[in-house]
């Protein structure tokens, strides 16, 4: 009976810690820093410090290049009618977030997240509505601002233009670079020597096949932006390495 029972207990453990393992290997991006359930606004240095506390394995944030050059982080091309990409940074100093924060610059957003080694920061190159040559352009001063900062082994990249991903890794080949579009078959991009995909979830959902393939191919798989259970558990089953969320608290706790 002791041998059954202990049989039977073993066989609930080692089932148990698969499980976990399993889980384990998913990690959590959080979106524009960790802000629905904060209180912080998007895109924020308040933000980026509570996805650093909460434990996020990364927090993800995005960045414009003004008329004169200089580095904004913020989501959208505009900003309370202002255009990140046509207005001088004299205009746009002026602007403050909700909680009274001025935008943030690249160089004061990578200060504060390079003061830790916890979580990494995941950059985003905003793809421009300008022209290609200011997406370019915007590429290689946020890989410079980055090695000026010395931060290339906390800084990972992405972008929706494939061709700023390939920019990046000429400037840095060392540089971890995901391409976020969905229009294009891992096979691609680790022939051009990218680190992964970053797709939407809807894409992944489409070609499932990917997310092997993928780490066949010896390529990451993150997935975005993913909110409700059922889908990160999906992702989570499937080893998706990185999940982006706008609600890390719960993917976190999912997790654990």
């Amino acid at each position: 009976m002791k041998t059954v029972f202990f049989r039977f207990f073993l066989s609930v453990s080692l089932t148990s810690c698969l499980t976990v393992c399993s889980m384990a290997q998913s990690k959590v991006i959080a979106h524009r820093g960790a802000w629905k359930n904060t209180g912080a606004p998007q895109n924020s240095i308040a933000s980026l410090q509570q996805a650093i506390k909460l434990g996020c394995y990364g927090s993800e944030f995005d960045v414009h290049m003004t008329a004169d050059s200089t580095l904004i982080v913020n989501h959208d091309h505009t900003y309370q009618g202002v255009n990140l990409e046509t207005a001088p940074a004299a205009d746009i100093k002026a602007l403050r977030l909700s909680n009274g924060e001025p935008l943030p610059t690249l160089e004061n957003y990578l200060k504060e997240g390079l003061k830790q080694k916890k979580t990494r920061l995941v950059l985003e190159i905003k793809a421009s509505k300008v022209s290609k040559a200011h997406s370019l352009a915007l590429a290689t001063k946020c890989v410079q601002a980055v090695k000026a900062q010395k931060g290339r082994k906390r800084v990972d990249y992405i972008s929706f233009d494939y061709d700023v991903c390939k920019r990046v890794k000429e400037l840095d080949p060392s540089a971890n670079v995901a391409y976020l579009n969905g229009d294009k078959a891992p096979e691609l991009l680790a022939a051009d020597g990218l680190y992964g995909l970053d797709y939407h979830h809807s894409v992944m959902k489409k070609n499932e096949n990917w997310i092997q393939e993928a780490h066949q191919k010896k390529l990451t798989v993150n997935v975005w932006t993913v909110n409700d259970p059922e889908t990160m558990n999906w992702l989570v089953e499937r080893k998706a390495d990185f999940i982006t969320t706008d609600e890390p608290e719960k993917l976190l706790q999912m997790i654990k």
